[in-house]
C-alpha cells in the first residue's frame, strides 16, 4: 500500500517541475501517493500549514522559511529548489497617484500573510534604500484576488507579487506596476515538517530524487516555454523571458553562505531578533 506524502506550493509556473514529477507517475513509482496542496496565500499560508502539520513538504520562499524556522515553525530546509532570484513586481491601483517605486515607503502595503514574501520583501527593499516600514503599514489581504480589490478601492497603496503572475492584470489595466525588486538570493527552497523528517527520511529522499530529476529534464525540455504559457496563461514571449532567466536545483545542496546572507538581512531589517546558527535551518542527512 502506497504511503501518502503531502506536497504544497503556490499556483505559479515555478512549480512546473514538481507537477510534472507528480503527473508522470515518477513519485508514485517510488511507492508514494502524492497529495498536492495549492496555497494561494503564498509562503505565509504555507508556514501556517507547516505549524498545523497540514503539509509534509513545501516549495517555499527562502526568506520566508528561514524567518519561520527561527520563529518556531517546526520544519527544516531539505533542498534548494529554484536557484535564481525572484523578480517582484511592485504594484499599485490604477487610480492611485503613486507612480514611482521611490514614493512607496510611507504608504499602506497589501500583504497575503505575516511572514509571506509580500510582507518580508518590502521590509528588505526599504532597508536597502535606508528606509523603514512600520508594522502598522501592513494590511493582510490573503491572496492576489483580494489585493486587486483592496488596491482598486485604495484601502492599500502597494503590493509586491511575482512579476509574471501579475503581468496579465497590468496589461488589462487592473493593476499598475510602479517598479521591480529582485530578491538578493535564490528564491525558493524545499522545506519539510520535522515529523516527516524524523519518521520518514527515506521517503523524503525519494521525493527529492524525482523532483530534482524532473527539474533537470524541464531545463532541457524544448517545449517548456509553450507548456508554461498554456498552463499559466502567460504570453509566450513572457514565458520565454522567465524560463531563460530561471534555474532549478538538480541536487540537494544548500549554500551555507547564502543562508548567512538571508539571516543577516532579516536581522538588519528587524524581521528576526538576533543572528542565528544556520545549521539549525537545514536537514542533516548523516543518519540515513
Amino acid at each position: 500500500m502506497s504511503k501518502t506524502i503531502r506536497i504544497g506550493g503556490v499556483p505559479e509556473h515555478y512549480n512546473t517541475p514538481i507537477h510534472l514529477a507528480i503527473e508522470s507517475g515518477a513519485i508514485e513509482n517510488e511507492g508514494l501517493k502524492v497529495e498536492w496542496k495549492t496555497f494561494e496565500g503564498g509562503t505565509g499560508e504555507m508556514r501556517e500549514a507547516l505549524i498545523n502539520n497540514e503539509v509534509d513538504i513545501c516549495a517555499i520562499l527562502t526568506e520566508g522559511i528561514v524567518s519561520g524556522i527561527l520563529q518556531g515553525v517546526p520544519a527544516k530546509i531539505i533542498s534548494g529548489y529554484v536557484k535564481s532570484p525572484l523578480i517582484w513586481g511592485i504594484h499599485s491601483g490604477t487610480e492611485n497617484p503613486i507612480n514611482d517605486h521611490k514614493e512607496i515607503y510611507d504608504k499602506k502595503f497589501a500583504i497575503s500573510r505575516i511572514g509571506s514574501g509580500s510582507h518580508l520583501m518590502p521590509i528588505v527593499d526599504a532597508l536597502n534604500n535606508d528606509k523603514k516600514i512600520e508594522e502598522s503599514q501592513f494590511h493582510i489581504i490573503n491572496n492576489l484576488k483580494s489585493a486587486l480589490v483592496s488596491l482598486e478601492k485604495q484601502e492599500t497603496d502597494v503590493f509586491y507579487w511575482e512579476k509574471y503572475t501579475t503581468k496579465p492584470y497590468v496589461e488589462r489595466g487592473e493593476l499598475k506596476r510602479i517598479g521591480e525588486y529582485v530578491t538578493p538570493w535564490p528564491c525558493f527552497v524545499l522545506a519539510a515538517h520535522n515529523d516527516i523528517i524524523n519518521e520518514r527520511p527515506k521517503d523524503i529522499s525519494r521525493v527529492l530524487r524525482q523532483i530534482q530529476r524532473s527539474s533537470a529534464q524541464f531545463m532541457e525540455n524544448e517545449d517548456a516555454v509553450e507548456m508554461v504559457s498554456e498552463r499559466f496563461a502567460i504570453k509566450k514571449e513572457d514565458a520565454s523571458k522567465w524560463y531563460h532567466a530561471t534555474e532549478w536545483a538538480t541536487d540537494g545542496w544548500v549554500s551555507n553562505k547564502m543562508l548567512k546572507n538571508v539571516v543577516y538581512t532579516l536581522k538588519a531589517a528587524n524581521i528576526i531578533d538576533e543572528m542565528a546558527d544556520t545549521e539549525q535551518l537545514v536537514w542533516q542527512r548523516n543518519s540515513i
